[in-house]
């Protein structure tokens, strides 16, 4: 096409939608990264909410077995029955839920779940409480049903956690849905059976509101008891839990995720995922069957290390001034609070005047990739991944410490 055709094309006007929503967070600061490393910069990511385990070798056994045995075709839109009882049985030994595989829809990872609850539920101007720190895609996904997020934050102090009576006060005639993870990205928080049973007490008075639960770090629990808020009978049906196989399995790239709810949200999410994707990869769909076949033996060896380095990174960080944070529970992030690092300045001159400063200085001058804690609702905070190998950990806890001794 000539210049002069191309100067003639009419301006492109991309959808309200499109251009209100922002680019995970998460997955920029990765690209960045990545383009240092191709540039032969040595960075170390710590930005990333992936597991560095391989997908355990029975889970792939049953691809290949799949692949023979011709699951080569279009899946029914909410899951093949096996995974769904599957699922099922996985709810009444995990959780002492019963469910029916009607109550159980299958989705492209448990993201898919999330979108489909929320664009199910939510019209123009409803309100969605959403707990901060969040995980950076809740509240994109609430803007894109054109519904309204109101955070609630909970305190360091608190492990981040938002009480009940936070909840209670924030209740207006507008709010429809709440939004939450145990354990949660990015803090590691994990909710106790108290603290449920007192949000579930609120949540019972207010029978028009739905829970939205999102449990996909589920089995990487370091204290031990893992509570589900539909467990609590009064509001079992008010309850939306999702989970899938992404982190417990390491199955992060064959995405598979699913929901259980009431039969008639869990048709509603079917619907809209009819119009989208259809059905989940009928092979990654036949492993996920395995994988819960095959109990929670790896889950808990990749736990063993999580755990570990946990422990690990609390001891580094103990020694970096200007860094505040809580004693993850769960998943596998460090959220530390970084305000004490704001207000110095860089060997050019550049003050440090926000998390997201903090987080691109340490990119370019120690090579070490994290989050800016506004994604999550948080500006004052970053987020580290501390999926990666102890070596790795140590190196760019150092790599920061050094950084962070150079700023004026």
């Amino acid at each position: 096409m000539s210049a002069a055709a191309a100067t003639d094309r009419a301006p492109l006007v991309l959808s309200d939608r499109i251009n209100a929503m922002q680019e995970s967070q998460t997955i920029a600061m990765a690209k960045k990264a990545r383009a240092l490393a191709a540039e032969g910069v040595d960075v170390i990511s710590l930005s990333f909410g992936e597991p560095d385990f391989q997908t355990p070798q029975y889970i792939k056994d049953a691809a290949k077995q799949a692949l023979d045995e011709g699951y080569t075709f279009y899946t029914p839109v909410p899951g093949y029955p096996e995974l769904r009882q599957a699922i099922c049985d996985k709810f009444r030994r995990d959780n002492q839920l019963d469910y029916l595989p009607e109550n159980i829809v299958v989705s492209t990872g448990a993201k898919q779940a999330l979108a489909n609850v929320v664009l199910s539920l939510i019209n123009p101007g409803d309100e969605v409480l959403v707990f901060s720190p969040y995980w950076v895609s809740y509240e994109e996904m609430v803007r894109l049903a054109d519904g309204v997020s109101v955070p609630l934050t909970g305190a360091l102090e608190n492990d981040y956690k938002v009480t009940a009576a936070q909840v209670e006060a924030a209740i207006t005639p507008r709010t429809r849905l709440i939004m939450y993870s145990s354990p949660c990205n990015p803090t590691g928080a994990v909710f106790s059976r108290e603290e449920l049973a007192a949000l579930a007490a609120v949540v019972a008075r207010h029978p028009h509101i739905h829970v939205l639960a999102d449990e996909i770090y589920e089995y990487i629990n370091f204290v031990g008891e893992h509570v589900s808020l539909a467990q609590f009978e009064e509001v079992k049906d008010q309850v939306i839990t999702v989970n899938g196989f992404s982190k417990g399995y390491a199955m992060t790239g064959w995405r598979v995720g699913y929901l259980a709810a009431r039969r008639e949200i869990a048709a509603a999410c079917e619907k809209i995922q009819s119009q989208i994707t259809s059905g989940t990869c009928s092979i990654a769909q036949r492993a996920s069957i395995a994988a819960l076949e095959g109990g929670r033996a790896s889950a808990d060896e990749m736990v063993a290390a999580y755990r570990r380095r946990r422990d690990l990174v609390l001891e580094l960080v103990k020694d970096i001034p200007g860094f505040r944070t809580n004693v993850p529970s769960g998943a596998f992030y460090l959220f530390p609070e970084v305000s004490g690092c704001f207000g110095r300045t860089t060997a050019t001159g550049e003050t440090i005047a926000t998390a997201a400063d903090l987080a691109m200085y340490l990119l370019n001058d120690a090579h070490v990739a994290a989050v800016d804690g506004a994604a999550f609702g948080a500006p004052d905070c970053l987020r580290f991944s501390t999926a990666a190998a102890d070596d790795k950990l140590r190196e760019a806890f150092e790599r920061i410490k050094v950084s962070l001794a150079k700023l004026k």
